[in-house]
C-alpha cells in the first residue's frame, strides 16, 4: 500500500457485528432468566427462623444487582455493535466513493 492509504476488512467487521448480535441474544436469555426464574419463594427454606427476613432480603438485593449488571453489559455490547455497524457502513461508503473517483466519474 502506498503511504496514506489504509485498508479495512469489511468481512471482519461483519463478523464482529454478527458475533456481538449473538452475544446480545444469549445475554437476553440470561437476563430473562435472572429476572423471571431467579426467585426464592417465601417459606421454601422454612419459616419463623431468626434470619428469615435477612435471608430473603439479601436474595432480593442480589437478584436486583445481577439484573442491573446484566442490563449494563447488554447496553455496552449493544452500543459497541451499533458503533461497529456504523463504522462498517462508513468504510463501505468511503470505498464506494473512492471507486467512483478512481473510475473518473
Amino acid at each position: 500500500m502506498a503511504q496514506g492509504q489504509y485498508g479495512v476488512d469489511l468481512d471482519a467487521l461483519d463478523q464482529v457485528i454478527k458475533e456481538l448480535n449473538h452475544v446480545l441474544k444469549e445475554m437476553g436469555d440470561s437476563t430473562s432468566t435472572a429476572t423471571n426464574s431467579t426467585y426464592l419463594p417465601k417459606g421454601s427454606l422454612g419459616e419463623g427462623f431468626k434470619e428469615e427476613t435477612q435471608l430473603y432480603g439479601a436474595h432480593e438485593k442480589m437478584k436486583g444487582d445481577i439484573e442491573k449488571m446484566m442490563h449494563m453489559v447488554e447496553g455496552l455490547v449493544d452500543t459497541f455493535g451499533k458503533k461497529s455497524n456504523k463504522v462498517r457502513g462508513a468504510y463501505q461508503d468511503a470505498e464506494a466513493d473512492n471507486s467512483i473517483s478512481m473510475s473518473g466519474k
